[in-house]
């Protein structure tokens, strides 16, 4: 094993936390920001690059690995927690929005995992955070996530978020899914990942969908999530008021209502 081995507890329904336990000298990675608490005793350091164990390999592995994070959208540190005492300490890192949190042992999924740019939340220490290129070119300019996906590798635990409620999907050999592209969480190296186009002006212009999906061609494992951010930030913004300036509430609304009873007209 290089990678640390940590044990952890996943707590509440939709807005869940993980928290991880720490022996002496075990180390934790995670995205800066992603820190709800930690006991007294655990150090906290800032670090350049993709959390690797392979920091100290000089000046151009440390900027490769921030390139490669950079590349993704993310920053370009990430946050190491220690246990620096003797006793089990534990540290919790917060989802971000509502979803769930998935533990991957990747020393049982080949030592790779390939999810979305935005799903990786912490890892054990050695677990590195890359750059996964999709080969086809139709999967990078219509691929809805982007051209480009992270990639998890080594052989310890990682945990993943998603939005909504999250599905594993073991395929066989051959099995193919189609799944709409924000919805596409994770999947293990072996499947082959494509994007397809929708069959039929009608239904692409008036089906209300996006024009393109995924194509999942087993074998392998996929998780899906039933609610992309983006399609949750899209709705929370089509529903916000829309006024001039951005002033008031709406006037149809309850609290307009309340506001211009106030005298806030």
């Amino acid at each position: 094993m290089n990678n640390h081995e940590i044990d952890y507890k996943i707590h509440g329904d939709d807005m869940q936390f993980v928290e991880v336990e720490l022996d002496p000298q075990e180390t934790v990675i995670a995205e800066a920001g992603s820190l709800m608490m930690m006991e007294d005793g655990i150090e906290m350091e800032t670090i350049f690059g993709d959390g690797s164990g392979s920091q100290g390999a000089g000046i151009m592995g440390k900027l490769m690995g921030a390139g490669k994070r950079l590349i993704t959208g993310e920053s370009l540190f990430m946050t190491t927690f220690t246990n620096v005492q003797h006793g089990k300490k534990h540290v919790s890192f917060a989802s971000p929005y509502p979803g769930k949190i998935i533990p991957m042992d990747l020393s049982e999924m080949g030592g790779k995992i390939i999810c979305q740019k935005d799903a990786f939340l912490a890892a054990a220490k050695g677990v590195t955070v890359g750059v996964e290129f999709q080969r086809k070119l139709g999967t990078g300019f219509f691929g809805g996530e982007g051209f480009i996906m992270q990639k998890l590798e080594g052989d310890g635990l990682a945990f993943v978020h998603a939005g909504g409620t999250i599905i594993r999907k073991d395929l066989q050999a051959g099995e193919v899914l189609r799944v709409d592209t924000g919805c596409l969480v994770a999947m293990t190296s072996e499947v082959d990942y494509n994007i397809e186009m929708v069959r039929g002006v009608k239904t692409a212009l008036f089906g209300g969908e996006g024009l393109f999906f995924a194509t999942l061609r087993g074998p392998g494992t996929v998780w899906i999530q039933s609610l992309p951010f983006s399609r949750l930030a899209s709705k929370v913004f089509a529903a916000a008021p829309q006024t001039p300036g951005g002033g008031s509430p709406g006037e149809g609304s309850l609290a307009g209502g309340l506001f211009d009873l106030l005298g806030g007209k």
